[in-house]
C-alpha cells in the first residue's frame, strides 16, 4: 500500500520544491560577511546586493560577523537551511587559503557550499618603499637571491592570503625573504612606507594612499597576467616567475543542497548586475578589481587548483597546520 502511495509523496515533493523555486524569493535573503563593514568583501556584497534590490526588487541584508578567521560566517552559512534565504560573501582566504592551514574548522568547502557566482577579482602589488634600489619585480628578486633570507616583507599576519601569495612568489623565483607579520594590511603597507620592511604584497585600495603621497612605489602585480585595472605594472610571469597567478576575489556561496532552480535564479540576477558598465566602474574604482561572472562549474574549479596550489606552497616554505 505504501509502495503505490510513494510516486505521489515524490512528485508532491518535487512540485513543492519548484513552485517554492518559482516563487523565490519571498522574504529577505541574508548575506553573511566574515569581516567588519567597510572592507574589500563587505563592500563587494553591498554593491551587489543594492544593485539587485534597485533592479528587482529583492530585499537583502548584509551581516557582518568578524573574527576567528573568517568561522564565525562560514560555520554559520554552512549550517543554515539550504533554502536560498542564507548566503555567504566570502574571499580567497576562507576557500583557497584556510583549508590549508587549519586542521579543524567548522566547515568543509566542497562539503558544506556551492559556489553560485565569482563578483570581482583583483591583483595584489608588490610594494616597496619610493626610495627602495629596487625599480622592478627582477631587481627585488635579484636582491632576495643575493641575500637569501635577509630582505623583509610585511603580511596581514601569518596565513593570510597575502603572506601566502608572497611565499608563492619568492619560492617560485627561487628566492627566500623573511616574513614579518602585521595585524593586518594597512599596517603593513604601512611598515613598507616607513621603512620597516622592504616590500609588501597588497590591495590597491590599501596601497593607493601611500602612493599617491609618493611614500611607495609598485613593482609589479601577482597575476600571471597585467591587470586591467593596473595596466602599467608588470606581471609576474613578465618579471620572469613562472606559474605565479595569486589574486584576491571574493565571492558568492550558498550551503550545499540548495535548489539549482535558485542557485540559478541567484547567479543570473548577479551577473546581469556585474554586467553593468557603471557598477564595473565601482569594483573598479573601490577595489581596483575587476568583475567576472564565473559560475558554479569553473569557479569550484578554480577554488580546487587554488587549494593545491597554496598547499604546494605551504609545504615548501615549511608553514604548519595549527
Amino acid at each position: 500500500m505504501m509502495r503505490s502511495f510513494l510516486p505521489v509523496i515524490l512528485a508532491a515533493m518535487f512540485a513543492t520544491t519548484a513552485q517554492a523555486a518559482d516563487n523565490y524569493p519571498i522574504k529577505p535573503i541574508r548575506v553573511l560577511v566574515p569581516f567588519a563593514p567597510g572592507g574589500v568583501v563587505d563592500t563587494s556584497a553591498r554593491i551587489l546586493t543594492n544593485k539587485i534590490i534597485e533592479d528587482k526588487g529583492w530585499q537583502f541584508v548584509v551581516d557582518n560577523r568578524p573574527g576567528a578567521n573568517g568561522f564565525i560566517a562560514t560555520g554559520t552559512t554552512a549550517r543554515a537551511n539550504a533554502d536560498g534565504y542564507t548566503l555567504l560573501a566570502a574571499h580567497t582566504g576562507e576557500m583557497s587559503v584556510n583549508p590549508v592551514l587549519f586542521k579543524s574548522m567548522p566547515y568543509d568547502v566542497e562539503r558544506d557550499f556551492t559556489p553560485i557566482i565569482m563578483v570581482s577579482d583583483a591583483p595584489m602589488l608588490v610594494v616597496v618603499h619610493a626610495s627602495s634600489p629596487f625599480n622592478s619585480m627582477k631587481d627585488l628578486i635579484a636582491g632576495a637571491k643575493a641575500k637569501p633570507g635577509q630582505l623583509t616583507f610585511g603580511s596581514p599576519g601569518t596565513g593570510s592570503v597575502n603572506h601566502m601569495a608572497t611565499e608563492w612568489l619568492v619560492n617560485a623565483a627561487g628566492a627566500k625573504a623573511l616574513h614579518v607579520p602585521y595585524k593586518g594590511g594597512a599596517p603593513a603597507v604601512s611598515a613598507v612606507a616607513g621603512n620597516e620592511v622592504v616590500f609588501t604584497v597588497a590591495g590597491l585600495p590599501g596601497v593607493l594612499p601611500h602612493l599617491m603621497a609618493k611614500r611607495v612605489k609598485v613593482l609589479g602585480v601577482t597575476t600571471a597576467k597585467r591587470s586591467p585595472q593596473v595596466p602599467d605594472y608588470m606581471s609576474a610571469q613578465e618579471a620572469g616567475i613562472p606559474g605565479v597567478d595569486a589574486s584576491i576575489w571574493v565571492g558568492l556561496f550558498a550551503p550545499k543542497g540548495t535548489p539549482k532552480e535558485v542557485i540559478s535564479k541567484l547567479y543570473q540576477a548577479s551577473a546581469d548586475v556585474l554586467k553593468n558598465p557603471d557598477i564595473k566602474k565601482r569594483y573598479a574604482t573601490v577595489g581596483g578589481a575587476e568583475t567576472t561572472t564565473m559560475g558554479t562549474e569553473e569557479f569550484t574549479k578554480r577554488i580546487r587548483s587554488e587549494l593545491e596550489r597554496y598547499r604546494k606552497v605551504a609545504a615548501q616554505v615549511g608553514i604548519q597546520q595549527q
